[in-house]
């Protein structure tokens, strides 16, 4: 893979969109999807804790915003080494910063209500459709079952940045080639991923889960062509290779959500400030000299996460450019944290996470509560889905026909453009409930179960 292909600056479905001077794509891009809906919806969305009340715990918009922050730094350092290796030129230096940051903004933004248990709770519920075989279900063929039993925040926020937002034009926002590309951690769809694992190739990093629904497989295609990735397959079982930024987005990532879970963890009681601090230091090193007095526990806690977020990206930064040849080859396996001089402290912070944070009382009470909303709107809105079925998918017959379900499309605002069969019908269903924020989705529930 080449540099002069990688940071195509092309637009989706716009190759040739010029950019503007002193307004470089990756900017545009930033601004794009730092003042869309979708994005301004984050902010009611859960990072760790359900619908949790105190101020300080993070929201998936304010761990979007740091994300991008750490994936800047990291754009910047990696672009740095690789200039001064001879990789790149000083134009690009600045171009890969740019855009690492911009798909780091972007990198949750098709994450649904309740966090990564909103996640399940919309596959299981899908899941539950096809083992019925009944309804609208029952016609989904089953290679396209699989993006829906297992449903997919990355491909929906593919799905929402390339298509459904921007009023639905081609190429939907219109991001960058580049960002497209450092945004996708799992460059396959569904079925891809499934056939490379029955060919014994799912070993491969970006394999893990998939990253892109069937419905914006070609517009992806476009993505990967432009940006000159390497593929592997053919046919329905043809995937891609990772952009090489994209392992510093999943850096950024796997630096803020790691370090900075510990510390809303001290916030909420999960663990104590003495064990959150320990950690931090078994990353950051113990400071050099003894803590002011006066300081109090949690800001002795936010000196020992700048420290440990600085040195996690350093380390970062040294595995991306001890791997550049494999990472460069499509070949590198790994996340640049498991590979980094930090990999052990990650392990433990991981461990502590699956053990205490994970596991909390409180939050486990809020997923159960999160499951039976989600449970609950799906049910109902999947009423109305049936019925616009009936109609042979003509939305103007339909809320002729059907008062109540005219009411309801005017109370929640539901876009039903675009629904031609099933597929398209299911995939409107899964727009709408995982773009709820966490208490719009309580509220909506409330209202349809008439207990307002």
């Amino acid at each position: 893979m080449q540099w002069d292909r990688l940071l195509n600056a092309g637009r989706l479905c716009r190759p040739d969109f010029p950019e503007a001077p002193g307004r470089p794509a990756y900017l545009q891009d930033y601004d794009r999807i730092l003042f869309s809906e979708p994005f301004r919806r984050l902010a009611q969305k859960t990072q760790v804790h359900p619908l949790y009340e105190h101020d300080h715990v993070h929201h998936r918009m304010i761990h979007s915003l740091e994300t991008a922050s750490a994936g800047r730094s990291l754009g910047v350092l990696a672009g740095q080494a690789m200039l001064e290796q001879g990789h790149i030129t000083e134009a690009q230096r600045e171009v890969i910063a740019g855009t690492v940051q911009a798909a780091c903004l972007v990198h949750d933004i098709g994450n649904p209500p309740f966090g990564h248990s909103g996640e399940d709770s919309i596959g299981q519920w899908f899941a539950q459709q096809f083992q019925a075989e009944t309804g609208m279900a029952g016609a989904i063929p089953q290679a396209q079952q699989a993006e829906f039993e297992a449903f997919e925040g990355n491909a929906q926020g593919f799905r929402i940045a390339a298509a459904l937002e921007m009023a639905r034009r081609d190429g939907g926002m219109r991001l960058s080639y580049a960002t497209l590309a450092a945004f996708m951690k799992y460059p396959c769809t569904a079925e891809a991923q499934k056939l490379a694992r029955q060919a014994s190739n799912g070993g491969y990093v970006g394999l893990k889960k998939f990253g892109v629904f069937e419905s914006e497989a070609a517009l992806f295609a476009e993505v990967a062509e432009a940006t000159g990735l390497r593929s592997d397959g053919a046919g329905p079982g043809k995937y891609w290779r990772r952009h090489p930024l994209a392992f510093l987005v999943e850096a950024a990532d796997d630096i803020c959500y790691r370090i900075l879970d510990l510390e809303d963890a001290a916030t909420v009681g999960d663990l104590t400030t003495r064990q959150v601090i320990t950690c931090l230091e078994d990353v950051a090193g113990k400071p050099n000299r003894a803590d002011d007095a006066a300081m109090t526990a949690r800001e002795i806690v936010a000196m020992r996460r700048a420290s440990a977020i600085h040195q996690a990206i350093i380390s970062a930064v040294a595995a991306f450019m001890d791997n550049y040849d494999a990472i460069m080859a499509g070949e590198f396996n790994e996340g640049l944290m498991e590979v980094s001089s930090k990999a052990e402290a990650f392990d433990q912070m991981k461990e502590i996470s699956n053990a205490r944070i994970f596991t909390a009382r409180r939050k486990t009470e809020l997923e159960i509560a999160g499951r039976q909303v989600i449970f609950a709107l799906l049910d109902h809105f999947h009423g109305l889905y049936g019925d616009l079925r009936a109609c042979d998918w003509d939305v103007e017959a339909f809320l002729a026909d059907h008062g109540y379900w005219a009411k309801l499309v005017r109370a929640v605002d539901l876009d039903l453009r675009g629904i031609t069969d099933e597929y398209s019908a299911m995939h409107s269903l899964a727009d709408f409930v995982s773009g709820m924020t966490d208490r719009y989705a309580v509220k909506v529930r409330d209202m349809v179960a008439g207990r307002i």
